[in-house]
């Protein structure tokens, strides 16, 4: 019994250090690989099996596009599917195949506009974008997983135990979605590739048969002709219909941000620059084309077959049509048979459809939060971020009842957006440049995609509100964050001139290393003779100690991490480290503690109190990084090494 006591502890420790360990490793260190990869590793594939992945998403919505476009647009729904069309081919792709070029390692158009927008203005304005982002790619996950359970429930062949069980069936699909990812992206894409092709050729066989008997019966087509005629007897009046209502076919525009944030999954070519890798952005090209033009001829098709051979009632609620147009066709020209086999893909492209839409986010949520100090440490790492994502669509359906109507406006609105906001970063790129004529065609672009989301988010406001919540979470989430890790040390590496270095071995080599503190000012000699002799009164400097002058000038206090380059100078004979930082308290901690290690001697840092309200100066140093230095400084120290006998020294006079 007492071993049993003594041994269960032990045995459950290293049972929790397990699990720990296998939750924070990042990917990117295992075989299978993540969207951290470097370029030109064994964890990428080729473009055309990234874009199996990021296709989950763009053509899984052949499942329920063409009755979307038939309940919006009757018997214009074909014409309307064209203007989306050619939507995407001259708009949303060139947009993105720009996006790809000036971001190729996955942070997609919002790296782009964070570039142009300075500081918080810039920071927050990406938290808002994340939020839409995170819509997005969260209602992709539960309204794929809602839309693979219509399917599911709608087969003749499913035990009618099964009905009205939608919330419990797509959340064991969306579970099994997660399970996936916790073992890791290798398996993600190598059942994306053969779902993909798989749907494509099923859908292929399906269309065929379809144009084949509008072929054998051509009074279908006299009898669309009719009916377009009857409800609107000129051209201009079916083409003014096909723009006002193309606005709700946006659906079939979702893809293209998925398709660059999984850039880096891209296997490039061996000598690819780091900083510029050409094989990569070449192969994200393909990929975005390829797509697309696949797309594009699968909704033509589809939309004008289903318009032609099912009857406009059959797409309503209720109707065998509803939400499965293409679906219903395989069942009644190809039978029940191959119908359950359709079925069966449509569902396992709708549930796996997430897939895309979770490497969207385990590559976004690493490239921005945890950068910014908004999200904890455990958040580089990918598993765990798979759990929270899991869970979070667990909440979205249970909300939404799983149902798929309820969360299309939200979902069209994060589409909506993130291409939007993807052309204006082009067209701002593209003036910055100098392109006047492509400035113009992306502005043209951008006003046609800010049309159509005002548009669906008058029609659908809900999406809004949805958006507005997941922003507000990401914001106040991860202000929190900010406010938490606010005394880590936050500085990546040290590094210091060759001058910076002879002062402080110099330094170390004449006893011990000094340091005050100094805010620049006029820089003149009475500002260093004056603080000197201040620190010597009122800390006791040894007479015969010469110390060094510290300045920190605060570059970009909405950064979360910098490196330190520190530059030495000698001014009026006195000898001066210099160095910029987001914040001025961790920069110096960090410094000093780069100097024990370096030197072997704990260095002494010099200040002054300052004069002023704690509160005000508490509120600087989160927001604008100066505030009230020296006990910020120590407790930076604190937190960062244990040992009060390692400790570097504070002295405040």
């Amino acid at each position: 019994m007492k071993g049993t006591a003594v041994g269960q502890p032990a045995q459950q420790q290293t049972t929790r250090r397990r699990l720990r360990r296998w939750l924070l490793t990042d990917l990117n260190a295992e075989q299978s690989g993540g969207p951290h990869a470097k370029p030109g590793t064994a964890h990428q594939r080729p473009w055309w099996q990234v874009m199996c992945l990021t296709g989950l998403d763009y053509f899984s919505t052949l499942g329920y596009q063409p009755g979307i476009a038939a309940l919006a647009a009757g018997a214009v729904s074909p014409l309307a599917t064209l203007i989306l069309v050619l939507l995407t081919l001259l708009g949303a792709l060139p947009v993105y195949r720009r996006v790809a070029r000036e971001s190729p390692h996955g942070q997609g158009s919002i790296a782009m506009l964070e570039r142009i927008l300075p500081r918080w203005t810039g920071k927050l304005f990406v938290l808002a974008l994340l939020g839409f982002a995170a819509t997005d790619f969260i209602i992709t996950i539960t309204l794929s997983a809602a839309d693979a359970t219509a399917h599911v429930l709608e087969n003749p062949y499913v035990p009618e135990a099964l009905h009205g069980e939608q919330v419990v069936v797509t959340l064991i699909l969306i579970a099994l979605l997660g399970s996936v990812f916790l073992r890791g992206f290798k398996e993600a894409i190598g059942i994306a590739v053969g779902i993909v092709v798989v749907y494509l050729a099923l859908n292929a066989v399906v269309v065929a048969v379809a144009l084949q008997h509008v072929a054998a019966h051509p009074h279908v087509v006299a009898d669309w002709r009719a009916l377009l005629s009857s409800e609107h007897p000129d051209l201009f009046g079916i083409a003014l219909v096909a723009l006002l209502v193309f606005p709700k076919l946006a659906l079939g525009l979702s893809g293209f941000e998925t398709g660059v944030a999984v850039m880096p999954l891209i296997k490039g070519d061996p000598g690819d620059d780091p900083q510029e890798p050409r094989g990569r952005i070449r192969g994200a090209h393909r990929l975005l084309t390829t797509a697309a033009v696949i797309m594009s001829v699968f909704l033509v098709a589809s939309s004008f077959v289903t318009t032609l051979l099912i009857p406009q009632p059959e797409f309503e609620e209720g109707g065998k049509a509803y939400g499965r147009a293409l679906a219903y066709l395989a069942h009644s020209y190809l039978g029940n048979g191959f119908g359950t086999v359709y079925d069966i893909s449509t569902v396992l492209i709708l549930w796996f459809a997430g897939a895309s839409a979770m490497a969207g986010l385990l590559n976004l949520v690493p490239q921005y939060l945890p950068r910014y100090g908004m999200a904890p440490k455990w958040t580089r790492a990918v598993r765990p971020l798979v759990v929270v994502f899991t869970l979070t669509a667990f909440l979205i359906t249970v909300i939404f009842a799983a149902d798929v109507n309820a969360q299309g406006g939200a979902y069209a609105t994060g589409v909506l957006v993130l291409i939007t906001s993807a052309a204006v970063a082009v067209t701002m790129s593209a003036r910055r440049r100098g392109h006047r004529k492509t400035t113009i065609a992306f502005a043209v672009v951008t006003v046609v995609f800010a049309y159509t989301t005002v548009d669906n988010v008058i029609e659908r406001p809900d999406g809004v509100k949805i958006a507005s919540l997941f922003i507000l979470a990401i914001v106040a989430t991860s202000l929190l964050s900010r406010i938490l890790r606010v005394t880590e040390l936050r500085v990546t590496e040290v590094r210091l001139d060759p001058l910076a270095q002879r002062f402080v071995d110099e330094a170390a080599e004449s006893g011990e290393i000094r340091i005050i503190a100094n805010e620049p000012d006029a820089r003149d000699e009475a500002e260093y003779r004056d603080k000197e002799f201040e620190q010597r009164k009122h800390n006791h400097i040894p007479a015969r100690s010469w110390p060094l002058f510290l300045e920190v000038t605060v570059a970009d206090p909405s950064d979360f991490e910098a490196a330190l380059h520190v530059t030495g100078e000698e001014r009026h004979g006195y000898r001066i480290l210099k160095m910029n930082s987001p914040t001025i308290a961790n920069a110096i901690a960090a410094l000093l503690l780069h100097l024990r290690d370096d030197t072997g001697d704990l260095p002494h840092i010099y200040f002054n109190w300052t004069e002023g309200n704690p509160v005000v100066y508490l509120l600087r140093y989160l927001f604008l990084g100066d505030g009230e230095i020296a006990p910020v400084t120590r407790e930076v120290l604190r937190e960062a090494e244990r040992d009060p006998e390692r400790r570097p020294l504070v002295h405040v006079g």
